[in-house]
């Protein structure tokens, strides 16, 4: 069942935007888009909503204004220019807070957010079925799911990166450093300027050098201390 989602700005151009990301996420659906707050707070009260992306600076009432007159239940995403009522949403108890204009990949992380309380919220109606962890990346023009323990490790290439697992290596335009930000830390771990590897698969190490499966990978001089003391002791 798809992830139901409202989207409620008095900007055309913003949901415009929000629309497009979400092409790209077959396990969402919008179901609705409102200009208007009051016409979108009717709606919201009368149906089944999951997630919705709300604006506060609107005319005739506030976004602040309508989550207080929500009646049902749902997840609140804040979408603003406006870094400084960061602390109000919270008070609110909205589950994200997205400064326009935003990147993709802070919407994907957003999207994580809705995906983990959506799926925990029904794991106690089906049986606990266990979601694996896991990152979009774009490739080809798509957003790909890839399950974050079929990494092997990631190469930095200048503008792109090479994220390598037993299957199949997915090209995509990104910095090794952002990537690496959105793996675990404690499972993942940057051993050159140009890799980041998943510690885990690490068959062995001999010199300055890591082999995963059949892949022998450089330590950088300014990690070697660093990586061998995490992987060895």
């Amino acid at each position: 069942m798809k992830i139901k989602c409202v989207l409620i700005d008095d900007e055309p151009l913003a949901i415009k935007v929000l629309l497009n990301y979400f092409e790209n996420f077959s396990d969402f659906e919008v179901i609705a888009t409102f200009n208007n707050s009051l016409e979108g707070l009717d709606f919201i009260n009368s149906n089944n909503v999951d997630a919705v992306f709300l604006d506060i600076d609107m005319p005739m009432m506030t976004g602040f204004e309508l989550i207080r007159l929500l009646e049902n239940k749902t997840r609140i995403i804040i979408t603003t220019a406006f870094r400084e009522f960061a602390a109000e949403s919270y008070d609110l108890e909205v589950l994200d807070y997205l400064v326009k204009p935003i990147p993709l990949p802070r919407f994907i992380k957003c999207i994580h957010k809705i995906e983990a309380e959506h799926n925990l919220k029904n794991n106690i109606k089906i049986d606990n079925h266990r979601v694996e962890p896991h990152i979009f990346i774009k490739v080809d023009k798509k957003m790909v799911k890839i399950n974050i323990d079929e990494i092997l490790f990631i190469e930095g290439m200048k503008e792109y990166i090479k994220v390598v697992t037993p299957e199949k290596t997915y090209i995509t335009h990104k910095s090794l450093s952002s990537l690496t930000e959105e793996l675990p830390a404690d499972r993942f771990m940057r051993i050159h300027k140009s890799y980041t590897i998943a510690l885990n698969k690490v068959k062995s190490i001999e010199g300055n050098r890591i082999q995963i499966l059949t892949h022998n990978i450089p330590i950088g001089r300014n990690y070697n201390k660093e990586v061998k003391s995490k992987i060895l002791d």
